[in-house]
């Protein structure tokens, strides 16, 4: 198989090289890309859908889509982009599938979230919105409650565009692909959502007011 130069560069990715094993039919070099990138697929998708359980799901069906899609798999992207597109395609899916089936919950439970790991998100997509650091400090109940109503408010592609470029550091180039939009739709995107969540978190962290949910 003959590739072009860029393509060429995309083979010194270990992604891609492992991919293409898999391609191969090589089972241990998908169980490597399942070590690698389940948790952070697990992480995104429990964020944007709001529910450990349902995420686990979703991260399975993931996974299952990739090999699945092996034998259509071509090393023209870094791996991550075409995994996050089909990780895209399974969030979005399911939540159409709610839309359709409100009886089916996907909803956060009050328990259910790691406070740390919340307390983080909430310094993380405060500094993302306003570029500030919090000038009152929140217990973890607290903080935990606040990023809850701050991203769900957001909506789903507004949420899921925040997540790659901010804690996946995607492009906007590399979301484009992924969400299949341009790289202008997506600029625009996350201008919206930046703007969003400053106004559901700053007036909250300066001044003690609750986030609209």
């Amino acid at each position: 198989m003959i590739f072009d130069s860029s393509v060429n560069l995309n083979l010194q990715d270990t992604d891609v090289r492992l991919m293409l094993a898999v391609q191969g039919d090589d089972a241990s070099a998908f169980e490597e890309l399942m070590l690698r990138y389940q948790n952070r697929v697990l992480s995104l998708l429990r964020h944007l859908i709001g529910n450990r359980d349902a995420a686990e799901d979703l991260t399975q069906e993931v996974f299952l889509r990739v090999f699945r899609a092996r034998k259509n798999y071509r090393p023209e992207a870094k791996f991550t982009t075409w995994l996050f597109t089909i990780t895209n395609n399974v969030a979005f899916n399911a939540l159409r599938t709610r839309i359709r089936k409100p009886e089916v919950q996907l909803g956060v439970s009050q328990n259910e979230e790691d406070p740390n790991s919340q307390k983080h998100l909430a310094e993380d997509l405060i500094l993302a919105s306003s570029g500030t650091i919090p000038t009152r400090q929140l217990d973890k109940l607290e903080l935990k409650q606040m990023v809850q109503l701050a991203v769900d408010s957001l909506g789903e592609r507004q949420r899921w565009a925040i997540l790659l470029h901010k804690f996946e550091g995607k492009s906007y180039q590399e979301i484009a692909e992924i969400m299949e939009m341009t790289p202008q739709a997506v600029k625009s995107l996350l201008c919206r959502a930046r703007l969003n969540l400053r106004d559901a978190l700053q007036g909250y962290m300066q001044r003690g007011k609750k986030v609209k949910s």
